[in-house]
């Protein structure tokens, strides 16, 4: 007899499977937010409140200056700029780094990035830690911050082979360093204000 909670969830092989044709074809979910896609299960992603933004803006300045200082290590992309795969994936990273050497080699689309960024929200982190994360790391992202507003806080994952190590927790006036992008330095007491 089988107990509860001994086998992961999966989704239904009911579920409809979308083509990335489909998933192109959809029309804006209803009260706004978006639609990601992971090996064609389709995710509806609520629209952010302003605190996300907020964090996410304070975020986009930083990674302006550290690409404007260094356009040499990456160019910088923010929301709405996608991650995807003709394997029937695509995700909306909140901003996210490629490198030059990347950028050149899918110059149609890009199915990685080398850091990305995901400021969670009450209705999308569980989502944003779990399979979020897990196809970043199935794609080869080489970084991943998640920032936490409600806590202040900062984790670092790094892809170590196919799997995250967590590099560390960050809050306070602690120096949170990419592990990618030498110098790209983030200071939670200064992301969350």
């Amino acid at each position: 007899m089988s107990r509860m909670g001994t086998h992961p969830a999966t989704a239904s092989p009911l579920v409809h499977r979308y083509r990335l044709e489909e998933f192109f074809a959809l029309e804006p979910p209803p009260g706004g937010g978006h639609y990601e896609l992971i090996a064609g299960v389709l995710y509806m992603v609520p629209p952010p409140g302003v605190p996300h933004s907020v964090v996410v803006s304070r975020l986009n300045l930083i990674c302006a200056a550290y690409v404007t200082a260094h356009p040499d290590r990456c160019m910088l992309f923010v929301p709405r700029a996608a991650v995807w795969t003709l394997e029937d994936t695509y995700l909306e990273p909140d901003l996210f780094l490629v490198t030059p050497e990347r950028l050149s080699a899918h110059p149609e689309g890009l199915p990685s990035a080398d850091l990305v960024v995901e400021v969670l929200s009450p209705s999308t982190a569980v989502y944003d830690r779990t399979a979020k994360a897990d196809t970043y790391a199935a794609l080869g992202v080489r970084e991943l911050w998640l920032v936490d507003h409600e806590r202040c806080q900062i984790e670092q994952r790094v892809l170590d082979d196919t799997r995250w190590r967590i590099a560390g927790t960050w809050s306070g006036g602690a120096v949170v360093e990419s592990a990618v992008f030498p110098g790209l330095r983030v200071v939670p007491d200064e992301v969350f204000g």
